[in-house]
């Protein structure tokens, strides 16, 4: 899923001179990873900088014009082309070349590579290649990372089918990781941002046609609402408040409370990037807030701490006596860095200092992903599984030719692809763990289990019954998990 803070069109600048060199027989399609933007994805046309791209137009050439070939014989003697390059030029003669093949795959573990292509090329399965590309670039094997690359480009479209589309970021990530590691091209990507309005607008489109944020705010709400029902003064510490639409449903909630509303204080903690994407800083959000509040006469105050996450400090909280604390960690918690990053430890030491704050609940929302500490090849099937899924979903509640499907793909999703696949280290700053260790994290910082409401549950139903019957609901271990079909997306829990 989208980290929520990252807003970028995928331009990549020219590659030339950073790509590896690799001689190739004639035959052996060269690929330059300076044709690799998304602009590369065109048919031989050209946009100027900022201009719309209809979602009509094809980035890739039609299937029918792939050069991968129809023709087996062909095809095996292609490959038999590339052993003589990687096994050297003593091979068996050419008119023997399909059993030494097939036998070399069988038998060399470093061409388990060329197992993924034979299957995948004659069927043009564009996920098995993709999965091949991947296998040769984690082997350091260039050459065929390079020629699966040129295949790939002729078969992915960010207007096709779900796998096209992603297909097209996946592509992205995989050339920016083999042309220089990752880092210093994900650096160099082009980010021509739209004005904060149209980020909102694309943010808003998604929110709207994928249950995944509101099944998280909502469930994180309840859980808030339940903990609260008796204090008279609330203070939330929002870590990653974003444009603050989270808190809407709970203060028209608190409104509607027996006895009266509580007395609330919201300390909104954010960065400068999502300052840029509400086209200001803290104080908007507080502002808004503040006049739903009076327009339904709850008492509210607004705290504002313009920081990263990970750097605030106890002093930076405004706590105060009297006021029944509650901590919301929506989609944010991943972005810290651990153990794995820093010496620091960023996600650790978050969570104990929100422990030694005595809140009378914690809420956790995260995409059930496991990308943190995984090496790059399981971490680019993951990757593959979870963003196939939510495309899938997007295409069944956002039209193919809608014109603004591209963009909110693009601006929403596209830059956490990339990032997953083609960074390292404290470049790669999307780095998500599945429940099970957040479990152990909390547990390990003094947070026991705070099972969520069957009035939450109940609620999150019949908000799914406005989408399609594929996302599934289950609830767990005192938790929450929404999924599409048999993979689950997001899960949510509550602790004290």
């Amino acid at each position: 899923m989208t980290s929520l803070h990252w807003f970028c069109t995928l331009e990549s600048s020219s590659l030339s001179d950073t790509c590896v060199s690799v001689n190739s027989p004639s035959s052996v399609i060269k690929y330059s990873p300076a044709q690799s933007s998304m602009s590369s994805y065109q048919e031989s046309k050209s946009y100027p900088p900022g201009s719309y791209q209809s979602p009509n137009v094809k980035y890739g050439s039609p299937l029918s014009g792939s050069c991968i070939t129809e023709d087996m014989t062909d095809f095996r003697c292609k490959l038999r082309e590339l052993e003589n390059v990687m096994l050297g030029p003593d091979s068996d003669p050419f008119d023997t070349c399909n059993n030494n093949i097939e036998n070399s795959i069988n038998t060399l573990p470093e061409l388990e590579s060329w197992r993924l292509i034979m299957e995948a090329i004659p069927t043009r399965d564009l996920k098995q290649l993709l999965i091949a590309c991947a296998k040769a670039v984690s082997d350091d094997d260039l050459l065929t990372a390079q020629w699966l690359m040129s295949e790939c480009r002729q078969m992915v479209s960010v207007s096709g089918e779900p796998i096209q589309r992603l297909g097209a970021y996946i592509l992205e990530g995989l050339v920016a990781r083999l042309s220089a590691s990752g880092s210093s091209i994900y650096k160099s990507l082009r980010c021509k941002d739209p004005a904060s309005f149209e980020l909102l607008s694309y943010m808003h489109i998604l929110y709207e046609v994928c249950p995944y944020f509101k099944f998280g705010y909502m469930s994180a709400n309840g859980a808030i609402a339940e903990a609260m029902k008796n204090e008279k003064r609330v203070h939330i510490i929002d870590f990653g408040i974003g444009q603050g639409s989270q808190w809407v449903t709970l203060i028209q909630a608190f409104a509607l409370r027996p006895g009266g509303p509580p007395h609330i204080r919201i300390t909104g903690i954010d960065d400068l990037a999502s300052a840029y994407a509400r086209g200001g800083g803290l104080d908007i959000v507080g502002q808004r807030l503040a006049k739903l509040a009076r327009s339904f006469k709850v008492p509210f105050k607004f705290h504002a701490a313009a920081m990263c996450g990970s750097e605030v400090q106890l002093e930076n909280l405004g706590i105060q006596s009297g006021e029944a604390l509650a901590v919301n960690f929506a989609f944010i918690l991943h972005h810290m860095p651990d153990e794995s990053v820093s010496t620091e430890n960023h996600r650790d030491q978050i969570l104990r200092l929100v422990q030694s704050l005595k809140p009378n609940v914690v809420t956790l929302v995260e995409q059930e992903s496991n990308t943190n500490t995984a090496p790059f090849f399981p971490r680019f099937l993951e990757t593959l599984d979870y963003y196939e899924a939510m495309f899938e979903s997007i295409d069944v509640m956002l039209p193919r030719e809608h014109k603004e499907r591209i963009n909110v793909e693009q601006h929403c999703l596209a830059r956490d692809v990339v990032n997953i696949i083609a960074c390292e280290g404290a470049e790669r700053v999307e780095r998500h763990e599945l429940l099970g260790k957040w479990k152990s994290r909390f547990r390990m910082a003094g947070f026991k289990p705070c099972p969520l409401s069957s009035l939450v549950n109940n609620t999150i139903k019949s908000l799914l019954q406005n989408y399609s019957d594929r996302y599934k609901l289950e609830e767990r271990d005192g938790a929450l998990y929404l999924g599409w079909m048999n993979r689950h997306l997001v899960a949510s829990s509550a602790w004290k």
